[in-house]
């Protein structure tokens, strides 16, 4: 189930929040709660992804790109996901999510977002993220016009470079689709 109590929390607290330029930085702060849990007495992994859908909602809201996707009726879809476990989130663990912008290109936006345990993060995740709407993928350069960013495209990060690139020489569709 989708922590909806959580979502409510984080639109009452990035209501007062000041508002983000697109390539900003949101932070949220949370715990690890018992319906947070799989049988191995962590976050379940799903549910980690879950938290990073919340920082990337909220960022999206606090950077205005919320109000563009309602203003022209576009949507907003996850094209791609890399991401790193490296800490377990024990229960009652509080931790924060870190979630930012970090270039596009011609077709997608991405984004990388984190959660720390203090000092120590716990997981990373790259995020490939596109708006649509009923024709296909809208350009980020014509998503940032309508949000009023007019800054000059970053270069991306040689990592995240690299992600795209690797992607690019996956076959797809997969090769085995289990019938065989």
């Amino acid at each position: 189930m989708y922590p909806l109590v959580r979502l409510a929390k984080e639109y009452v607290t990035a209501r007062s929040a000041a508002p983000l330029p697109a390539l900003g930085t949101h932070v949220s702060y949370h715990r690890c709660w018992p319906q947070d849990l799989d049988l191995f007495m962590e976050m379940n992994n799903g549910r980690i992804l879950t938290m990073l859908d919340l920082g990337r909602t909220t960022l999206a809201y606090r950077a205005g790109l919320l109000g563009a996707l309602r203003q022209k009726r576009w949507g907003l879809t996850m094209a791609g996901v890399s991401v790193r476990y490296r800490k377990r989130i024990r229960p009652f663990v509080k931790f924060r999510t870190v979630s930012k912008a970090v270039g596009w290109d011609h077709r997608f936006m991405y984004l990388d977002q984190s959660i720390w345990i203090g000092d120590e993060c716990a997981v990373q995740a790259l995020y490939r993220s596109a708006v649509t709407d009923k024709n296909g993928l809208i350009p980020p350069e014509r998503v940032f016009e309508v949000m009023g960013f007019d800054q000059p495209q970053p270069q991306l990060p040689d990592w995240v470079q690299a992600w795209i690139d690797a992607d690019a020489t996956r076959p797809w569709p997969p090769v085995d689709n289990g019938l065989t």
